[in-house]
């Protein structure tokens, strides 16, 4: 009976020691799982921008060193803590950010929120339910959790709530891929904007999460999709993605983006998306929305936490503005989903994953996202 409680496991981890300083290649300790907890072997992991911007800030409430950073995985589960029904060891499980307990107002309700009221999101340095940590390095000192996650591990423990079974005969990379950026952007699409066939779609920002609005405007239909961007190469990209047009916003002369699109769409987009996160993109997307039913969707976080300023009289002629965490994705329910849509070839996700690493090159990860050569670097545990 002994033998079957879980023990602490000692494994290697890519650590952030100090703020935009790379990442330490450690052994660490990883504690069993406690109540309503799994112990979750990575397979694999990859690097999302939000990893990127958490991992530069220099200051608290953000910042909390030594950390254990990665939000996208896909693993199995090595162990349960007390009160965990729902998976057993040897699941095949994607962890995801933003907690479903599959119980409250929000969680059951068919309004479409993502918001779990029983578990709230924070970005927080720990576990959610304790406010604790299950990572210590050999001597013995805490290591912090990001997003409830910390994937840069060979083991991770994670809250019931941040976890789903997946179809275990889908790839570990693919099924990767859906714990975060590329389900935002599909999620948008698909949950959020419910974007109908002949829509016209402007997507502002094409990085990874506004590469899978696309693609997520491509399933649905969409008949003109156009992306704008500021470095002309993405527009060749976005075309293996669905989109049919593309504005860089250095060749339209004395134009706003805004004119462009209108004229584009004779009169504004159906649906616009701000997937970069500034107050001024956004309120460029608002303005390139249609009159009478024009949508705009934020996906950004603004980096600068600038307000967002609009005309109200636009909002009076029927343009309304939203935004929301994940795409609307709630991870228990829409996950699996997404993995049965890969495997039925209805979503494409091999053109997303641009490069493949080990944990020992973890760093390179950062420099090809840095420089804007990837989409998403696949970081293998076992390779």
């Amino acid at each position: 009976m002994e033998d079957s409680i879980p023990k602490p496991i000692r494994c290697k981890a890519a650590v952030g020691r100090a703020a935009g300083e790379p990442l330490q290649i450690e052994e660490v300790i990883v504690a069993p799982p406690k109540e309503h907890e799994v112990r979750i072997k990575i397979i694999c992991t990859s690097l999302c921008h939000s990893d990127v911007t958490i991992w530069r800030m220099k200051e608290q409430p953000m910042a909390f060193h030594p950390r254990i950073f990665g939000h996208e995985a896909v693993g199995t589960v090595e162990s349960v803590g007390e009160h965990v029904d729902e998976f057993k060891v040897g699941d095949f499980v994607v962890p995801f950010f933003l907690p479903q307990c599959s119980d409250c107002i929000d969680c059951t309700s068919d309004r479409g929120s993502n918001m779990c009221s029983n578990t709230p999101f924070r970005v927080n340095q720990a576990i959610p339910r304790d406010g604790t940590t299950r990572f210590t390095d050999l001597n013995g000192e805490p290591i912090y959790h990001l997003l409830g996650v910390s994937s840069f591990s060979e083991y991770t423990v994670v809250d019931v709530t941040q976890v789903t079974k997946v179809n275990p005969t889908v790839s570990p990379d693919k099924a990767c891929l859906l714990s975060c950026g590329i389900s935002t952007g599909v999620g948008a699409a698909w949950k959020l904007a419910r974007v109908e066939a002949g829509s016209t779609v402007a997507i502002f920002g094409l990085g990874s999460v506004g590469l899978a609005v696309a693609e997520g405007c491509r399933i649905r239909g969409a008949s003109k999709i156009i992306g704008v961007d500021l470095n002309p190469d993405k527009f060749e990209l976005g075309k293996k993605f669905g989109l049919t047009d593309f504005i860089n916003p250095k060749d339209i002369g004395e134009k706003s983006v805004s004119e462009v699109i209108i004229e584009m769409t004779k009169g504004g987009a159906d649906y616009c998306f701000e997937c970069i996160g500034l107050a001024s993109l956004m309120n460029q997307a608002f303005q390139s929305s249609r009159q009478g039913w024009g949508k705009t969707i934020i996906l950004g976080v603004e980096m600068h936490g600038s307000p967002l300023s609009i005309n109200s009289y636009d909002l009076l002629n029927g343009k309304c503005i939203m935004g929301s965490l994940f795409g609307g994705i709630k991870g228990k329910n829409d996950i699996a989903t997404l993995v049965n849509k890969y495997l039925n070839k209805e979503l494409e996700l091999d053109k997303f994953i641009t490069h493949e690493i080990s944990l020992e090159e973890i760093n390179k990860a950062f420099d090809l996202l840095l420089e804007g050569k990837s989409l998403r670097c696949i970081i293998w545990m076992d390779k």
